[in-house]
């Protein structure tokens, strides 16, 4: 009796002992765990619960089943024409093959590690190998921009549609293709480490400290250029606007001097008709009433009148006028 009080207390320690060093483990959702016995794989879980494993023997990692973000460090980087550039590339990658990712990288940070590399490179080869304004644009937009503003200026006088937009390169592939060539490149390699890289973004461009200054002074300097010859244009335009205005002027003035003098002499024609009317009517009268109008428009100018015989003053004495 006594060996068999003995055996249960020695079964139950241990039960407890097994217990307390946990048999069970739990796997969440959005987790998968990689179970090891004495550093080999003894099982895999993909599913969430609660799991069994060795006691003393087992050692269980647990590793993400979600998307896991990758931000690499910016660094400078030669385009084509060698501009210097600081370049930040972010990425968004997955454990698709616990077993692999365990086997070749083990944890998570040593995976950011082997990214940092993988990546970093793939976007320097990318880079370095077109230039500048592929890496920071997406697409042409901007060339059209400049021409319909370049066109609307043209309509009030530019030389050109064109010339606005001569100093800005059409690109071929863009931003985004650039970072698409990365992501395939990054792609064939990774799946080897039991990870698949789902997104990969150039994210920011920009120069280096050292050309920021010189870089932002051509600018400025190009930008000035481009206005003077604006402001050369819109005077050239306000001359051409002023000349015509003072032409129309000229043209509008003479013709309505044209038309003033055509309505005098037809106005002169139409009095001369009317006075002959009234002459021929009365010829003594209209004798009479031309040399009183002519008494009133000359005789106060007169400063002094030797004589009253002449024909003129004829019907100062007398209405008959004998």
């Amino acid at each position: 009796m006594k060996k068999v009080v003995v055996t249960l207390v020695v079964v139950g320690v241990l039960l407890i002992i097994v217990l307390v060093l946990g048999p069970f483990y739990t796997v969440s959702e959005g987790q998968q765990a990689v179970v090891t016995r004495f550093g080999k794989i003894v099982a895999i879980q993909t599913t969430a619960g609660l799991k069994l494993k060795a006691p003393f023997t087992d050692t269980v990692t647990i590793y993400p089943k979600k998307l896991i973000t990758w931000d690499g460090a910016p660094q400078i980087v030669p385009t084509a024409e060698k501009k210097f550039v600081y370049v930040d590339t972010t990425a968004r990658f997955k454990i698709m093959d616990p077993q692999k990712f365990y086997e070749t990288l083990g944890t998570i940070t040593q995976a950011h590690s082997r990214l940092d590399d993988l990546i970093d490179g793939e976007v320097r080869t990318i880079i370095s190998s077109n230039n500048f304004s592929e890496a920071v644009r997406n697409s042409n937009d901007i060339l059209t921009y400049v021409k319909t503003a370049s066109t609307a200026v043209s309509d009030i006088g530019a030389q050109s549609p064109q010339s606005a937009a001569l100093d800005l390169d059409t690109i071929s592939k863009g931003r985004q293709m650039l970072s698409q060539a990365a992501l395939t490149n990054v792609q064939k390699i990774v799946p080897q480490f039991g990870i698949q890289v789902l997104s990969l973004l150039v994210r920011q461009i920009k120069y280096s400290d050292d050309l920021t200054k010189s870089v932002h002074d051509r600018m400025i300097t190009e930008r000035n250029k481009e206005a003077e010859r604006y402001r050369s244009q819109g005077l050239g335009e306000k001359d051409f606007w002023l000349g015509k205005m003072q032409r129309e002027l000229e043209f509008i003035q003479s013709d309505a001097y044209k038309q003033s003098e055509t309505i005098k002499g037809q106005a002169d024609a139409t009095a001369a008709r009317i006075y002959a009317q009234s002459y021929n009517q009365d010829p003594e009268f209209y004798q009479f009433w031309k040399t009183l109008d002519s008494y009133q428009k000359l005789l106060p100018k007169f400063r002094k009148v030797l004589t009253t015989d002449a024909e003129y003053f004829r019907y100062l004495y007398q209405a008959s006028g004998r």
